[in-house]
């Protein structure tokens, strides 16, 4: 399922990052790789406050709909 359908709170293993190869290697350089461990913090309009690698990450449902957990 897509990041952007995780509730807040949950915590779950990313399975792939999918998109075009700009934006895979974006969301890589941000700490989306697949294997890692990433949990909801919150979600306000649309957009995902995410903990992933230690670090408090914001990204829109766009991108959150790209990375497979």
């Amino acid at each position: 399922m897509p990041l952007s359908m995780m509730q807040p709170g949950a915590e779950n293993t990313i399975k792939k990052v999918g998109g075009k190869e700009e934006t895979r290697r974006f969301l890589e350089k941000l700490g989306f790789v697949a294997g890692g461990m990433v949990s909801v913090i919150s979600e306000t309009g649309g957009n995902l406050i995410v903990n992933v690698k230690d670090s408090r990450v914001a990204i829109g449902r766009d991108m959150a709909n790209k990375i497979m957990v």
